[in-house]
């Protein structure tokens, strides 16, 4: 079954997932590395703009994820990839010696790519641009390897090189060479992580909702050629990260969210919870089953829309999503249980994008919303938060599972 959608949103209930700024490492021993992780609108980010308020922040999230969804379309023909201001971005370097780039990290795309020199059609950038002729481990991919062979959107160019396109459902591009190049982890601040041979598209036509901030896109998917599954045997296919919420990331405090891999990246003590990654088409994506919400302790609304196939891997985890995209039918069902337990006189959201909008006070009391997912149960408070936020989450490729743990992210 292909993921199912509405085009409406509850409250401010969120479920976003990672994309990262990696700004240095903070460990890397015994074949684990966590990485500091910033938000756009950090002021460590350079994309924060200092004059917008945090309502304004929130709220252009949300108008964010009216555009990222597009991306699920089933009928994209080509491989799904998104830009769109995503949520978090990403610091690595490319070539030797190392180019640095500022990347939309996603774990809802694959290729890892960036606007290269000579570029005929791209976006504003404000960065220079990476030239691969100044690498010396850069080389084009042949049309005959296996590499190009086994990628979606791959063509063969006049002279027999391997030429990348990936497109998505709001028009954005990036079309150029696939290669192979060295790509680092890291900073001066610390030791930096190599990885020689690693798979990028290296960029000359791209355009779209991208940032002039930004270079390109870093895909952190199930795909073969997704920054992840090139790290391989190093990371035993697991990472995880820990997200602050947005209150903090948005100000001056020196918390930052964590990304972890290898060792680093393991869920584990009291209070975790795992459920099943779903393996389906596309394998980019993380598909987990919902089996149902619950609204405080005793209302519990059961997701049961076969309509469009089988129930299993119903739902996509996904970066830069700020919001969870339901069917209309169970999201009615949720707004409405969530109204019924709130206490209190909604507003009209005068941007007339959200359902349920209440003025904050002391005395507002929200209902704890848990997500029942096969195997795990897990309760977010809606007041304040993002859904993500202050929950340290595990995926392992190898043995199949998402892991979550309440966490205060802010001292984790």
């Amino acid at each position: 079954m292909e993921p199912v959608w509405s085009s409406r949103f509850f409250f401010c209930f969120a479920f976003s997932i990672l994309s990262v700024t990696i700004v240095c490492f903070t460990e890397a021993k015994s074949g684990g590395f966590s990485l500091e992780l910033i938000h756009r609108d950090s002021p460590k980010s350079p994309i924060y703009n200092p004059k917008q308020t945090h309502y304004e922040r929130v709220f252009n999230a949300i108008r964010r994820s009216f555009n990222h969804v597009n991306r699920f379309n089933p009928n994209t023909a080509q491989a799904d990839i998104i830009s769109d201001h995503g949520e978090y971005l990403i610091n690595i370097s490319i070539g030797s010696p190392p180019f640095q780039i500022l990347a939309i990290a996603d774990t809802g795309s694959d290729l890892i790519w960036t606007q290269c020199k000579p570029c005929s059609e791209c976006f504003d950038q404000e960065a220079p641009f990476f030239d691969p002729t100044k690498s010396s481990t850069y080389k084009q991919l042949s049309c005959s390897s296996n590499q190009c062979q086994t990628l979606e959107g791959s063509s063969c160019s006049n002279d027999q090189t391997c030429l990348y396109s990936v497109s998505y459902g709001d028009n954005s591009f990036s079309r150029g060479d696939l290669a192979i190049d060295t790509v680092t982890l890291g900073s001066t601040s610390s030791r930096p992580e190599s990885l020689p041979k690693t798979i990028i598209g290296c960029g000359h036509q791209n355009d779209g909702t991208f940032d002039n901030k930004t270079t390109g896109i870093v895909g952190l998917g199930g795909g073969e050629v997704s920054l992840v599954t090139q790290l391989g045997d190093s990371i035993g296919g697991k990472f995880s990260h820990c997200l602050i919420p947005l209150s903090f990331s948005s100000s001056e405090d020196n918390a930052s969210s964590k990304l972890n891999f290898g060792s680093n990246g393991v869920v584990s003590g009291s209070g975790v919870v795992s459920t099943p990654l779903i393996s389906k088409e596309p394998k980019t994506f993380y598909f987990v089953t919902l089996e149902a919400i619950s609204v405080g302790n005793n209302n519990r609304i059961v997701f049961n829309d076969s309509s469009e196939g089988d129930l299993e891997g119903n739902i996509i985890i996904d970066s830069g999503t700020t919001l969870t995209f339901l069917p209309e039918s169970f999201n009615s069902k949720l707004i409405s249980a969530v109204s019924e337990a709130i206490d209190a006189e909604p507003i009209k959201d005068s941007r007339a994008v959200l359902d349920l909008c209440y003025s904050a006070r002391s005395d507002l009391n929200v209902p704890n919303i848990t997500v029942h997912f096969t195997g795990a149960d897990v309760t977010l408070s809606l007041y304040g938060n993002l859904a993500q936020t202050n929950f340290l989450v595990g995926y392992d490729t190898e043995k199949k599972t998402v892991s979550f743990k309440p966490t205060d992210c802010t001292k984790a």
